[in-house]
């Protein structure tokens, strides 16, 4: 009952549910950006991926990553030069990515809790995701599982193709406030994450993670998404805590 309430209760609140202004494709090409530098998955000083493979990673026409690129160029995000790959100059993002700005708070937190949470309450969106989620998404989720699988050596790219799969999930859910919530949660110790996800086979066995998700929710098996999740999460876990641990080893040369 309680979880229901949760879900329901955002009916009731027009000004969260409703768009303040209408955003073409290009905004929201530059608000994934944003995000991503606000999230730390990508920093100042590198380079952005290709216009094809953040296009592959968002499902967007080239134009339409190159029109997002423009805007962030504009506001000093980013630095485009003719003939080499965009870089990142500035994490001085704004409002371009309203809610997420402040992720890194999230770091804070011990990782312990930061676990506990996430199985907690992630549990619950991904099981109601399986119950809600549309025919679109699934499809989305499945051309960002090929993306995927074309970044298994980039761990950059990948990293960027795995937000846009666990925030699809997410939204799924059909509640705006738990989606955010958990998006925050996803951010933890990103530079962490950068590192975990850079080690040998780690990538390909996130792919192997999230395939088991997909079939669940293509199947609207709940049981079978939360267990898959279950799995996932504790990967993550597991994997970020051995890299945070590795670092903060005494150097004993």
């Amino acid at each position: 009952m309680a979880a229901q309430s949760a879900f329901s209760v955002i009916e009731h609140v027009s000004e969260l549910r409703d768009p303040v202004v209408r955003r073409t494709a290009r905004d929201i090409v530059a608000d994934k950006v944003a995000g991503l530098v606000a999230a730390g998955i990508v920093r100042v000083g590198d380079l952005l991926p290709s216009e094809r493979d953040l296009a592959g990673a968002f499902q967007v026409s080239r134009e339409t990553v190159r029109g997002g690129m423009q805007i962030l160029a504009a506001r000093g995000v980013i630095e485009i030069s003719q003939g080499a790959r965009t870089r990142v100059v500035s994490t001085d993002v704004g409002s371009l990515a309203p809610g997420v700005s402040e992720t890194r708070r999230i770091n804070m937190y011990d990782i312990e809790d930061v676990h506990a949470a996430r199985t907690f309450v992630e549990r619950q969106v991904v099981a109601q995701a399986a119950r809600l989620i549309d025919r679109h998404t699934l499809d989305f989720l499945g051309g960002s599982l090929l993306a995927q699988r074309e970044a298994f050596d980039d761990p950059v790219r990948f990293l960027i193709s795995d937000r846009e799969f666990h925030l699809a999930i997410y939204r799924a859910c059909g509640n705006p406030a738990l989606a955010d919530f958990v998006g925050d949660l996803y951010t933890y110790m990103m530079e962490y994450r950068r590192r975990a996800v850079s080690q040998d086979n780690a990538i390909l066995k996130s792919v192997g993670d999230h395939e088991a998700i997909l079939n669940g929710l293509e199947q609207r098996d709940v049981e079978s998404v939360v267990a898959a999740f279950n799995v996932h999460l504790d990967r993550i876990y597991q994997t970020t805590r051995r890299v945070i641990e590795d670092e903060r080893k005494p150097d004993m040369r």
